[in-house]
């Protein structure tokens, strides 16, 4: 007996509030843009800079009792991770801390590190200092850059597998629903002044490639459809190959959530934006595979026919089955 989300006779209309669904879509994502143009984002260590200092301990690493020694400083951005190597001796406890550039300062000055080390040497009299390192405003620009280009790079090879894949019109409609997710969850993180790093950048880009493998199993279904019912109309066919897929959708979805909640809550601090971001994208992305993908393809239309004898011009990869 297999378990079932959605029941298998299922026949929900998701095109009964297209223009809302799709209306509201898009002014979230122009929401998002004019936020983003105007709040900013709240760009951690990596993209401003600051000091990364190296500590050593023959006593257990207490982040919590190292973070309130800090916070007194008022120092700003804090980021305190253990670090584990299998090479480290047992009494060898290591950590990371990273301060953001102060203002005025392209890095942390020597009295602020001075007054770091003096702060974490009251909490632990054995802790040694083995490296100190600086993260300028040019290595910041750099990173920016190289993920802006991470996350690019990824729309475009999706929208060429897309497009050899299927029809050019399932491509417009994918990364028009990875554009909607990756804009909007920037849009949140800037209204809501997270701290934005390149664990967010690893965030983005695990919301595209679950978006788009949530998307491509409807439009799979939906080419499958296409050829066995030629005549039905389009938004019928959508409809179907949507509800067809429902059950997965939610199965995926759930599962994964319940994983992400459960490190939301319990995983700390550290990783709390990371999880909060692919969080909100699989929610996103799981609304943007139905009521923004398909909407689009709706749009623009798609060739009924592609039998041996009527391929799609121009696009011989169409029929692929990979």
């Amino acid at each position: 007996m297999r378990l079932r989300l959605v029941p298998s006779e299922t026949n929900i209309n998701f095109f009964r509030f297209a223009g809302l669904t799709f209306g509201a879509s898009v002014v979230a994502v122009i929401a998002s843009i004019i936020l983003f143009l105007t709040m900013g984002l709240n760009f951690g260590i990596d993209f401003r800079g600051g000091t990364t200092i190296r500590t050593e301990s023959v006593q257990s690493i207490d982040v919590g009792a190292y973070r309130e020694a800090i916070d007194a400083l008022d120092l700003g951005d804090i980021s305190i991770t253990e670090v584990f190597d299998p090479t480290f001796r047992d009494d060898q406890n290591v950590a990371q801390i990273r301060i953001e550039a102060q203002p005025g300062e392209e890095s942390a000055s020597t009295e602020t590190i001075l007054a770091v080390e003096q702060a974490l040497q009251q909490v632990d009299p054995s802790i040694t200092f083995p490296a100190v390192e600086s993260v300028g405003p040019k290595v910041s620009g750099e990173l920016i850059q190289a993920a802006i280009l991470a996350v690019t790079g990824a729309l475009v090879a999706i929208v060429i597998y897309i497009w050899l894949r299927f029809e050019w019109q399932f491509s417009v409609g994918a990364v028009a629903a990875l554009i909607h997710d990756v804009a909007i969850t920037i849009g949140l993180f800037s209204l809501l002044q997270i701290k934005f790093d390149l664990a967010i950048i690893a965030a983005l880009l695990t919301i595209v490639g679950y978006s788009i493998n949530d998307t491509v199993v409807v439009f799979d279904r939906t080419r499958e459809n296409l050829r066995k019912y030629k005549t039905m109309p389009l938004v019928e066919v959508l409809n179907l190959s949507a509800n067809e897929t429902l059950s997965r959708t939610l199965m995926t979805s759930t599962t994964t959530l319940l994983a992400l909640l459960a490190l939301l809550f319990l995983g700390g601090d550290v990783i709390r934006g990371f999880v909060f971001a692919i969080t909100w994208g699989v929610v996103v992305g799981t609304y943007s595979s139905i009521y923004v993908a398909k909407n689009v393809v709706l749009m623009l239309g798609v060739k009924r026919d592609w039998s041996g004898t009527d391929k799609p011009k121009g696009n011989k990869f169409a029929d692929i089955d990979a």
